[in-house]
Formats: C-alpha cells, sequence, structure tokens
C-alpha cells in the first residue's frame, strides 16, 4: 500500500501532523492561555522529621522515665537458663548496655547486619528490669516488694502474659526502630536466656495532638490524668529509691488488663461516665470542667445522692489520697477470635518506690468496688525492680553485681 500524497484525495502525514497542530492552538485560543497551560502547583512547606532525635542514654535514671512517653513500645521478659550464674548475668548485661547506648543515639549494634535501620532513633529508648529470680540469680539483697503480687478476686491470670527474670523496654516514635532495636538486643541474649512474652503497644502517632495531652484508652477516657511530672519533687518522691543498689531506681508493676469493647458499646454515654467519674470529651471529673480539676468527692447532687457514684474508678483509684503512683499505659490491639469484634486492652504499668505501700492497697480497692471491673480482666502480672541508670564505662545493674 503507497503512502497517501499531498495534494491528491488522501490526507498526507505532514498535513495530519499540522492539521493536529492547529486544532491544539484552536483549544488554546477558545479555552484561554491561563486555563490552557499548567502551572506548577506551590512546593508543600517540608514535613518535620523527627526521626534524628535521641536521648541520652547515661545518667543517674534509666532515661525511659524521664521523658514523655514515645508512640510505640515492645516489652520483652525473658528466662534466664539454669547455666547462667552471676558472671554469666555480669556478661550479659555489659553487653545490652552496650549496644543499648548505642542504638539510643542512632548507631549499630556490635553484630547489626542492618545498620540502616538504626540510623533513624526516633527518641528510642532502652530500659531493663529485674524479676525476682534475676536477682536471686546473683545472691543480691531484694526488697520486700520484688515478688509476685498477692491473689486479686478480679484477677485471670495467664503465664503467657506474666513473671519473668529481665525485662526489656523498648520505645521510640517510629516502630520500624524498635523491632529492629529489639531484634539485635535478642542476638545479644539468646545465649543466655530464651523469652518468655512479648507485649507490643501503642499510643497516638507523635504529632497527632499537641504535647503533653493525657493519652486515651481504647474505652476513650483519658487515661492517667492525676500523675506526678518527671523532672519534679513530687515525681522524685513517689517513683525512685532512695536506699542501696535501687537508689535512682524504682519499682515495677506490669498488668495486661483485656478491656471488653463488645460489651461496653452497649452502654450509653452517661453510664460510661458515671463508671468512670469522668466525661468523656474533655476527660473532666463529673464536678468540674477541666481535666485537671480536683474531683469534688463530697458533692451530691438534687437527690442527695454523689455526683461522683461511691463505684466509680477514679474515687476508687484516689483512695484517701496517700497510695500515689506514677502510671505509663499503652494500648494493645491483638487479632480477634471466635465472634468477637476485637481483642483489645491496656499495658498498665505503675512506677513507685515501695509496690507493697503504693500500689498493693490501691489495687485491693479496685478489686473490691470499681465498675470498671464489668468491662475489664486483669489477664498478665509481673513485678521487675527497675535499677538506676549507669555512667559511661559502666553498665546497668552494676550497682547490684559490682557491690
Amino acid at each position: 500500500m503507497s503512502p497517501a500524497r499531498s495534494g491528491g484525495h488522501g490526507i498526507g502525514r505532514r498535513q495530519l501532523l499540522f492539521g493536529g497542530a492547529a486544532a491544539g492552538l484552536g483549544a488554546v485560543a477558545a479555552l484561554g492561555i491561563e486555563r490552557a497551560v499548567t502551572r506548577p502547583d506551590p512546593q508543600p512547606a517540608a514535613e518535620p522529621v523527627h526521626g534524628g532525635e535521641t536521648v541520652p542514654f547515661h545518667g543517674a535514671h534509666q532515661a525511659f522515665l524521664t521523658i514523655a512517653p514515645q508512640a510505640v513500645c515492645a516489652l520483652v521478659a525473658l528466662d534466664l537458663a539454669a547455666s547462667v550464674d552471676r558472671d554469666g548475668v555480669r556478661r550479659m548485661l555489659r553487653l545490652l548496655t552496650d549496644d543499648a547506648a548505642r542504638l539510643t543515639q542512632g548507631g549499630a549494634a556490635l553484630a547489626d547486619t542492618e545498620p540502616e535501620l538504626a540510623a533513624r532513633p526516633a527518641r528510642l529508648t532502652i530500659g531493663f528490669g529485674f524479676g525476682p529470680g534475676l536477682v536471686a540469680r546473683v545472691g543480691g539483697p531484694a526488697p520486700a516488694w520484688l515478688a509476685p503480687l498477692p491473689a486479686f478476686s478480679i484477677d485471670r491470670l495467664e503465664d503467657a502474659w506474666s513473671g519473668g527474670d529481665l525485662l526489656l523496654d523498648v520505645a521510640a516514635d517510629d516502630p520500624v526502630t524498635v523491632a529492629h532495636a529489639v531484634r539485635m538486643l535478642l542476638k545479644d541474649v539468646r545465649a543466655f536466656g530464651t523469652v518468655r512474652w512479648r507485649q507490643d503497644g501503642f499510643r497516638r502517632a507523635r504529632g497527632t495532638e499537641p504535647a503533653g495531652m493525657t493519652m486515651r484508652n481504647l474505652f476513650g477516657q483519658v487515661d492517667g490524668t492525676v500523675n506526678p511530672q518527671p523532672g519534679t519533687a513530687d515525681f522524685d518522691e513517689v517513683v525512685w529509691c532512695a536506699e542501696g543498689w535501687l537508689a535512682g531506681g524504682t519499682g515495677f508493676v506490669l498488668r495486661r488488663i483485656r478491656m471488653d469493647l463488645d460489651t461496653w458499646d452497649e452502654l450509653d454515654r452517661p453510664a460510661r461516665e458515671l463508671s468512670v467519674g469522668r466525661r468523656l470529651a474533655t476527660g473532666a471529673p463529673l464536678t468540674g470542667t477541666r481535666e485537671h480539676d480536683d474531683p469534688d468527692l463530697d458533692a451530691v447532687d438534687a437527690l442527695g445522692f454523689p455526683v461522683i457514684p461511691e463505684y466509680a474508678h477514679i474515687r476508687r483509684a484516689r483512695g484517701d489520697g496517700r497510695e500515689r503512683i506514677y502510671r505509663r499505659g499503652y494500648n494493645y490491639d491483638v487479632p480477634s477470635s471466635g465472634g468477637s469484634v476485637s481483642e483489645s486492652g491496656l499495658l498498665f504499668g505503675s512506677y513507685q518506690a515501695d509496690i507493697t505501700a503504693q500500689f498493693v492497697p490501691m489495687q485491693h480497692r479496685l478489686a473490691e468496688l470499681d465498675l470498671l471491673n464489668t468491662w475489664t480482666t486483669p489477664i498478665g502480672s509481673a513485678v521487675f525492680a527497675i535499677p538506676p541508670g549507669c555512667a559511661p564505662g559502666g553498665y546497668i545493674g552494676d550497682t547490684l553485681l559490682e557491690a
């Protein structure tokens, strides 16, 4: 087939291209230059990048308790191998401390085959806790409170979430950072013990809410309003131990609390607020207007009934105000089974200088009468001593092992 020729009845290629161009120019004329020519969009403002932020590792206290909680955490408990003695524990803690100091500053662990994953620490902190078994293994003096909690009537504890010799507390504002750090630490300890459990938690992502906002749990409640603030004299008095190898450390209780969101959904809003004693929208006590207003536990309504019911959570938790703790919670959410919509809850962390004097009486009150017990069930419980921090050249636990 021969190509069409100019001047004949067919349309030549040159005419077709020229005609198309002319048609395009006509369209420009018809639409107007401003509409036909695409202008580049203005460059969006650069988003803030927080991945390079670091938290100093060395100091008088373990750093994770001195800063605002990060967005994600992984709590890992290990059981020591029967062959690990005092010297073995010392070697393990030196190795862990060295890698933790590197990772928190954005450096690679000694055996790190993916150093690129360590380069963005995103406020990574790595903390350590000693269970009763570890302290007994090294022959150290243990505080009287370093033991399993007494049995509470509301508990339905599972071994899968309870106990442990050594605690690794890994937290950052980025889940990739946390996952990588946990892997590096577990490579360090695989010759010394085995993982007993791992519990992963989360809060709002950084920047989702203004700094300093109280966390909301998956019931939609603000969680931990009455809390001493790190860096204050009040915090020091409530949290830090003052004597022996634990001076500058603290006692830690971890409770895994299952929350029955399916039946919680059946409550109307007033019933939810009465069970807690706070307004859901603002977190304010039912007798106040702002979250941090002091609740008036003596206030009564027009019929003479307490505005904050006797069974409300904030009344039961407060008691006479003498037992105080520092709470630091994370939500958890795992795949559900059966006909339930969710399998969710709270990793409730309680820090205090003396668990027996500060935490146990409060928990007894909550177990006896707290309407929230209708929708919450403790399924895990563990107690650890959180040793103080260490100086450069030292290691976490040296106050115990070098005494």
